[in-house]
């Protein structure tokens, strides 16, 4: 099987295009090598995927005939991703939660309906 019908039966990329675009990037690698979209994969190959700042490393356990739901998954893979790339995801979230300072740039929705609800006022 190829690898990006791989990575999209196992529901890593929601279409096979974005798994290809992820190959053609460099952002797969089987066994340390940097994977084409085209490329092979059978059991016991180990993949090293980049995708959201975290790299997920993945044991091919079986190949899939098709696409899979998400309980499923297991049979046909095996996560060995460590905990510490989770946790530095959650760091970034919370960092750029708070990355524009109140006041600068656009108003929000929420700042639109104040500064009507303020004029409805002065107007009454």
């Amino acid at each position: 099987m190829r690898i990006d019908k791989y990575l999209w039966c196992v529901r890593y990329y929601k279409t096979r295009s974005i798994a290809t675009q992820a190959c053609k990037k460099g952002q797969v690698k089987i066994n340390d090598v940097v994977a084409k979209p085209s490329r092979e994969v059978f059991p016991t190959d180990k993949i090293e995927l980049r995708k959201d700042q975290i790299t997920y490393k993945l044991t091919i356990n079986d190949l899939p005939p098709n696409r899979v739901g998400a309980k499923l998954l297991d049979i046909y893979r095996t996560d060995t991703t460590p905990k510490e790339s989770f946790v530095a995801k959650e760091l970034l979230k919370y960092s750029k939660d708070y990355y524009r300072k109140k006041g600068t740039g656009r108003p929000t929705k929420k700042d639109r309906r104040d500064i009507d609800s303020f004029y409805e006022d002065e107007e009454e």
